[in-house]
């Protein structure tokens, strides 16, 4: 196939490609469009960018244009579920555009907006709706909508939501469909959570698989740079002149306001995207993004799963990921269709060893753009255990025994426990000749078992405390010494 009017599709859609400046199918639309056609289940393995939702929303529009049907209210003809509320919107975008002349009615249900608006929508009754499991299931779950006059069932972009959590749900909402009906699945991975899945739900799929695009070049670089100076670090790396459209990615939430407010006060275009920010704000930052308004987008992994845009020059990790497949999740956005792209990422010291999981899920090392300051960093940060990084002077120490950990009577382990009261203490007071007993109030305990408590937290690793208790005549003391 090399051209659309091939496929047999309808003359408004015809125009509606042409308009949108569609003119040669995409390898998974020339294997795809033709299976669904005929109304054949399908389990499509794709990526995000290789035309997959036209793959699937073509031949539907095709069907609903020739067999249409008076509109039940509360009902749909075609239902579309997507992992996120951007790829969601995206979707009924495609949906909107390709059908533009037809007449057919689409719907968005997702997390963000009214129940109030979305009710009165459903309650219309819609030839498509586009929704969000989650949402989806609570607007059923409130009498808004039935699923029970389904004639395509769509899975967008399964294991992403397999990822989010959402196999209950999915299974849910496919317990409430008519046994009738055609099912769509696209993926971009198929581990066996998902194949269980695709065996329960399809029936007799045609299996279609197309390797994304590959682009002409990503240049993938690191700059070893700490935590402090990450932002001086970002500024200077958007200010080039080769930077024209730009995402970066923050592991948190906070994180990403706080990147953009730092570009903004060096008067820099930015939004952000995140789970904390309303629909509204979302939709106004990505509509920013998409159309040049704001040449930066910040984002949170899950808030930019399915974010699809073109021309995206460079992808800045300003946190590298502690999962080695999310960088290369993440450096995909750009050098999309055979563009060249730019992938920088920034890593401190403490960020070495996800740095090392990429690097060995990639297969090679990633080019250091200041190769000298991470050498340096390697320097002051060796790896603990590697006896080639003691020196002389320290491989002539004594290694120092490793303390006893506490007994269940709370005695050390390996201590003489059947000595006399203080024959213990002494040994200890021998091997620190220049610490003196400390003696805590009750107050400070508390406080030092409360900081423990955060520590254990993620606040930062304690430092390993040994208390023994002594009985006196004035009462119960502590004694506490760093071991």
């Amino acid at each position: 196939m090399t051209s659309f009017a091939e496929f047999g599709l309808s003359k408004p859609i015809l125009n509606a490609l042409a308009r949108e400046g569609h003119t040669t199918p995409t390898p998974i639309q020339k294997a795809a469009i033709p299976v669904l056609l005929k109304g054949r289940d399908l389990l499509g393995l794709a990526q995000t960018g290789t035309g997959k939702t036209a793959a699937f929303a073509l031949p539907i529009l095709n069907h609903l244009a020739k067999d249409r049907r008076r509109l039940s209210p509360r009902h749909c003809r075609v239902l579309v579920l997507a992992p996120t509320r951007e790829l969601a919107l995206q979707v009924k975008e495609r949906f909107d555009a390709y059908g533009a002349a037809q007449g057919l009615s689409t719907g968005l249900v997702m997390g963000g907006v009214a129940f109030g608006k979305q009710r009165a929508m459903l309650h219309r009754g819609l030839d498509i709706l586009v929704a969000t499991p989650g949402r989806l299931i609570d607007v059923i779950d409130k009498g808004a909508l039935k699923l029970d006059s389904v004639e395509v069932f769509v899975l967008d972009e399964v294991d992403q939501m397999l990822d989010l959590g959402f196999i209950h749900s999915i299974r849910k909402i496919a317990s409430m469909l008519p046994q009738e009906r055609q099912n769509i699945f696209f993926s971009a991975t198929m581990p066996p959570a998902i194949a269980k899945l695709a065996s329960a739900l399809l029936t007799d799929p045609a299996r279609v698989e197309v390797a994304a695009a590959k682009p002409l070049k990503i240049d993938e670089s690191v700059i070893f740079v700490e935590k402090p100076n990450k932002a001086a670090a970002l500024v200077s790396v958007v200010k080039q002149d080769a930077f024209k459209r730009g995402l970066v990615f923050s592991r948190t939430k906070h994180g990403a306001d706080k990147i953009v407010r730092m570009l903004s006060a060096a008067g820099v275009s930015a939004h952000a995207i995140h789970g904390n920010r309303s629909q509204a704000q979302r939709e106004k930052a990505f509509n920013a993004f998409r159309s040049g308004k704001a040449n930066i987008l910040v984002a949170t992994d899950i808030a930019a799963r399915g974010i699809d845009v073109p021309e995206v020059t460079h992808v800045v990790n300003y946190d590298l990921p502690n999962v080695p497949e999310t960088y290369t999740h993440r450096i995909g956005r750009t050098g999309r269709a055979g563009a060249a792209g730019v992938a920088i990422s920034f890593c401190s010291g403490e960020e070495r060893p996800f740095l090392r999981s990429i690097e060995k899920l990639k297969g090679q090392r990633l080019t250091g753009a200041n190769d000298e300051q991470g050498d340096a960093d390697k320097a002051h940060h060796p790896r603990p255990g590697k006896s080639e990084n003691r020196s002389d002077k320290d491989r002539q120490r004594p290694r120092r025994k490793a303390g006893g950990k506490p007994k269940a009577n709370g005695a050390l382990a390996g201590a003489n426990v059947d000595a006399p009261a203080g024959a213990n203490r002494k040994r200890r007071k021998k091997a620190h000749p220049s610490k003196a007993p400390t003696f805590l109030s009750n107050e400070t305990i508390g406080a030092d078992r409360a900081g423990e408590k955060g520590q254990q937290h993620g606040e930062g690793r304690p430092d390993r405390v040994r208390r023994r208790r002594h009985r006196g005549a004035a009462g119960r003391q502590f004694s506490s010494h760093a071991g």
